[in-house]
């Protein structure tokens, strides 16, 4: 019952067209941005911060940008990992080559150009979809793997082939700690996460899904196809270059084209799929259950191993792990194609006539 939205009238427009519409949404969102910014730093240990929640954090955004393109435009792409890797070269070399530039322009520039090399891959998408237009993405993966492995002036020259970065600041003060780390990613995360949410509710987001829906019936109405899946390129590109570039700064330090294989593109596109496709809340729900999943294995199966008296190798536990992932996410394309975020969904539905039948 504490769910009912028993007495709250709207009486304008501006008041009917809230982000969170329903009150006890807004104070729980509201609640959970202030426990993330001072509840969770005072309970997590450093280890739960750097392995956990910071990684959580970066794959939320860089699937918030995927859930853009893939989720609400209905455009396969299978080159994520690529436009990550050109946002944290592209913000690596913008922070060693110009003297002074800050830390936070250098990760906007990065998304950028992230954009422009989203929007070049993103023509294909113009004449092809499906299948095609995966195929089409995936040549920008391979292609980017190779520029950032074989030329060198991306990485500064450098002998070894990786790139590094060390002291970050924001407005003076230092980004060393897992705490800062933890605290300046969940900045982005919230600020794009709103911005996100603001722009699939416009104009632009709704020609987005009258596209995904069906982009022939879209063009009829009048929606110039062109602009709108090249604009949804180069705001999925933007936000997953940011992402990039902040899984290079903040969490790894030092990198190498390997970060960003093939195997980050489809880790990507999986969890838009286990969160729920065109769904903001389902880009978090994937990335949680991407970072905790490998960990509740890792600890989960040792012990049951030792339960029975069945020693277990590191090696059965990566099996393990690759094997019970991929069955999860062929229940879930089975029992809920529509992801966690469909269950969420379902829920806050069941609440908001809780407890009278249904």
């Amino acid at each position: 019952m504490f769910y009912r939205e028993n007495g709250q009238f709207k009486t304008t427009y501006k008041e009917d067209q809230q982000i969170f519409p329903i009150t006890q949404d807004r104070i729980g969102v509201l609640l959970l941005i202030a426990f993330a910014f001072i509840g969770v730093p005072m309970l997590a240990d450093e280890y739960m911060l750097r392995a956990i929640l910071i990684p959580f954090l970066i794959l939320s955004l860089a699937a918030l940008g995927v859930n853009i393109l893939v989720g609400y435009c209905g455009q396969i792409s299978l080159g994520s990992g690529a436009f990550m890797a050109v946002g944290a070269y592209a913000a690596y070399n913008f922070f060693v080559r110009v003297e002074g530039l800050p830390l936070i322009v250098c990760l906007l520039m990065g998304g950028f150009f992230a954009t422009l090399v989203g929007m070049f891959f993103g023509i294909p998408s113009l004449r092809v979809k499906g299948l095609y237009l995966a195929v089409a993405t995936l040549a920008a993966q391979f292609f980017c793997d190779w520029a950032f492995l074989r030329i060198k002036w991306f990485t500064n020259d450098s002998a070894s082939g990786t790139a590094s970065v060390s002291d970050l600041q924001v407005f003076g003060f230092p980004i060393n700690t897992p705490f800062e780390k933890y605290i300046f990613c969940l900045s982005f995360l919230v600020v794009f996460g709103l911005l996100a949410k603001n722009l699939v509710r416009s104009a632009i987001g709704r020609e987005w899904m009258a596209i995904r829906d069906m982009d022939v019936a879209a063009a009829v109405i009048g929606i110039r196809p062109m602009y709108a899946k090249l604009s949804a390129f180069a705001v999925s590109s933007f936000i997953v270059g940011v992402a990039g570039a902040l899984w290079a700064f903040v969490y790894l330090g030092s990198w190498e084209p390997a970060a960003f294989s093939v195997d980050r593109s489809f880790q990507l596109l999986f969890m838009v799929i286990l969160g729920g496709m065109g769904s903001i809340m389902g880009s978090f729900f994937g990335a949680g259950f991407i970072v905790i999943l490998p960990v509740i294995i890792n600890h989960a199966l040792p012990w049951l191993g030792d339960l029975v008296g069945i020693p277990v190798s590191t090696a059965a536990l990566t099996h393990a792990e690759q094997m019970i992932f991929g069955a999860l996410i062929v229940w879930f394309l089975i029992v809920e194609p529509h992801g966690l975020a469909k269950l969420w969904s379902v829920g806050k539905q069941k609440l908001r006539l809780w407890p009278f039948p249904h």
